[in-house]
């Protein structure tokens, strides 16, 4: 049987043949490209002449591009749209990767190739680049463990494909978790609930194969079900099972997972010589060290948890109006926050959804690429992974820039969130390699689909995290698109999402999905005063992540992480009616992988940043201002990992910036 993975791709720009390819495709087609891999590094290794940059270096580059491939494909698919067969094939090929991945590092004569090469790189004459990803590798095999011998090297090598294999097990209860529980409810129950809210109650029921409406685990129904039910039982309910995920002591619970997974990281850092994980993972990162990113959450905690208790105070008045005595509880605070800034901004989210229509919304995503980088958009009639995604064709006067693809409602297959991920990077070296970019989100299926501001930010977001990818203008992969620190990498999503809350963004394509009508103008004036509305319930509850990430990564691994968590938001004095975002059994960030291990804090260092470079285009008097777009791309879109992340930002901004725009931006006030 010809194997459609191994087989030469002749789909329109290089994708991968969707139609032709079955789950029984990938086991083989990974075997093979391992084993290609494993050989052209061999042969690196053992090379009898004398290591320089194109026979070391760029070799390494280009030495899996096979595997790359086939696991574009497979990761990408395999979270988007799970089956069984994909998620056993996850489970049994963690260990594999997680196993080739340190024979690269632990590789001795590969190594000292490398070793080479760094001590005697004033005299290669390399260029700017060249010298980067040479500095790169060099640290990545020692971080990685390269100088490690005999039982210690072992050691890394046991640690670092165990915690593949957790991650991957936390991935899938979650998964499993979010999929297996749902609510069925009355038409009934559904009293008093906004069109767009029994619309997708109504089709998750369908989905699910139940007999009515249902409401899910799924982010673009429980919330709004939460800021709309009136019915308190229900929202209890539903919300004891959305913050339960991950611990209902069933095969699916993540609680000894999290806690094997903190034990083995500390391990991996004294291995290498570092005090704790925390300071081995942010030593590469902006924020250098875990003294500064408590400063800086701690610098905006304290006005957060003070405006969180003033709105708590309000809403607990308003639940006592109702006749509703004792506390407010989480499954309380949306419910009346919605109806708070119903009363204060005359803002009802129901009335604003029709305007939010998800085609309105790609437009307008496309349109502000267009007007700040010259992108055009052309949608590709394509077959892909599943008939909900859709593809286009990016240009720029003319030649082909990338494909994107978007992938944008929930389905039960599809693991929860929203992310940006490429089935194939940009880069020049063996050639001129155009990229394919995929957005995956998780918004209600509707006819048509009508997007909440969050989800409409959620799509900004993502998709300033494609431009990265789809502007990436460098040689090696290695430094390509998003490959920069992860306290970085927030910035361009962060920053895209400004362009949303732009006024003429917003009256030429926040449209009326029946009757194309504008958003009346004192509806949109009322969305934009009310983007501070609530900021202390969802930087508190953010934070609060945050700082427990932080906290599970300084000093010795906590035998027990959820007393840990307890004991770190009780110091914080935690709001009773405030819950963390994301508790540490549904922690998918921080326990899925080790992206953002001791790194979920990186999108509040970033939104330092974006909210100081969105103010270069206001004080430019143009937020599509051609010069200022310019060097963003440049400097940060193009130039990936190509230089440290404070010198390429100095570079777009001539400084770094301050946390005050953050809290402006946030409507908090920093204490005197």
């Amino acid at each position: 049987m010809t194997n459609p993975l191994l087989s030469s791709w002749d789909a329109p720009f290089g994708l991968p043949p969707f139609d032709l390819i079955e789950d029984a495709h990938f086991a083989p087609a990974f075997d093979a490209a391992l084993a290609e891999a494993r050989t052209r590094i061999a042969a690196i290794a053992e090379d009898p002449a004398a290591p320089n940059f194109e026979n070391t270096i760029a070799a390494l580059e280009q030495a899996s591009g096979l595997l790359d491939r086939v696991a574009g494909v497979f990761y990408n698919v395999a979270g988007a749209d799970s089956t069984e067969t994909r998620e056993a094939l996850q489970r049994d090929l963690a260990p594999k990767m997680s196993a080739y991945s340190s024979e690269i590092t632990g590789n001795a004569a590969l190594f000292a190739r490398i070793e080479t090469l760094w001590q005697d790189r004033a005299a290669l004459d390399l260029d700017a680049e060249q010298a980067r990803v040479l500095e790169l590798y060099h640290r990545m095999f020692v971080r990685a463990g390269a100088r490690l011998t005999g039982d210690e090297a072992a050691r890394m090598k046991a640690v670092k494909s165990r915690l593949a294999t957790l991650g991957t097990s936390f991935s899938q209860n979650l998964l499993a978790e979010e999929r297996g529980w749902f609510m069925d409810v009355t038409e009934a129950d559904l009293e008093g609930l906004p069109d767009f809210v029994t619309d997708a109650a109504r089709a998750a029921g369908a989905e699910r194969g139940r007999p009515g409406p249902a409401i899910t685990l799924n982010r673009s129904l429980i919330v709004p079900f939460l800021q709309f039910s009136p019915r308190r039982d229900l929202r209890q309910r539903a919300y004891a099972a959305w913050v339960a995920r991950g611990e209902n002591g069933n095969d699916h619970d993540n609680r000894a997972i999290a806690a094997e997974i903190l034990a083995l990281r500390a391990e991996r850092a004294t291995l290498l010589g570092y005090a704790d994980f925390a300071s081995y993972k942010l030593e590469t990162e902006m924020a250098g060290h875990p003294g500064a990113v408590r400063d800086l959450l701690m610098r905006v905690w304290k006005p957060a948890r003070a405006a969180a208790g003033a709105d708590a105070e309000i809403l607990t008045a308003m639940m006592a109006s109702e006749g509703i005595n004792g506390p407010l509880e989480p499954w309380d605070w949306r419910y009346y926050a919605e109806k708070r800034r119903k009363a204060e901004h005359d803002l009802d989210e129901a009335a604003l959804k029709p305007y939010l229509g998800l085609e309105a919304m790609l437009g307008a995503m496309f349109d502000c690429a267009t007007r700040l980088f010259g992108l055009e958009f052309r949608p590709l009639d394509l077959a892909l992974y599943h008939t909900d995604a859709r593809a286009w064709e990016v240009t720029r006067q003319g030649r082909h820039v990338a494909v994107f693809i978007g992938d944008y409602f929930a389905r039960s297959s599809k693991r929860s969130g929203a992310w940006c991920s490429a089935m194939r990077s940009q880069r020049k070296l063996g050639g001129d390699v155009r990229p394919v970019v995929v957005n995956v989100c998780n918004f209600a299926k509707g006819d048509p689909a009508l997007l909440s501001w969050d989800d409409a930010r959620t799509l900004f977001h993502e998709f300033g995290h494609a431009l990265h990818q789809m502007l990436s203008d460098v040689t090696h992969e290695f430094i390509s698109g998003t490959s920069v620190a992860r306290d970085f990498v927030e910035l361009p999503s962060q920053l895209y999402e400004h362009w949303l809350s732009v006024p003429e963004v917003l009256e030429r394509h926040a449209r009326h999905w029946k009757t194309g009508a504008p958003m009346p103008a004192d509806l949109r004036e009322r969305l934009l005063a009310a983007q501070t509305f609530d900021q202390g319930f969802s930087t508190v509850e953010y934070l609060a992540s945050a700082l427990v990430d932080l906290g599970f990564h300084e000093g010795p691994a906590p035998a027990d992480p959820m007393a840990r968590q307890a004991e770190i938001l009780a110091a914080l004095d935690m709001p009773r009616a405030i819950r963390m975002r994301h508790a540490t059994p549904h922690f998918a960030h921080v326990f899925s992988g080790d992206g953002y291990s001791a790194g979920y804090y990186s999108y509040m260092w970033s939104e330092v940043m974006d909210a100081d470079a969105f103010a270069a285009f206001e004080e430019a008097g143009d937020v599509f201002d051609p010069a200022t777009a310019a060097r963003l791309e440049k400097f940060i879109l193009s130039a990936g990992g190509s230089r440290e992340a404070d010198a390429l930002y100095r570079e777009f901004r001539g400084r770094m910036p301050g946390v005050e725009p953050l809290l402006k931006g946030r409507g908090l006030v920093e204490p005197a």
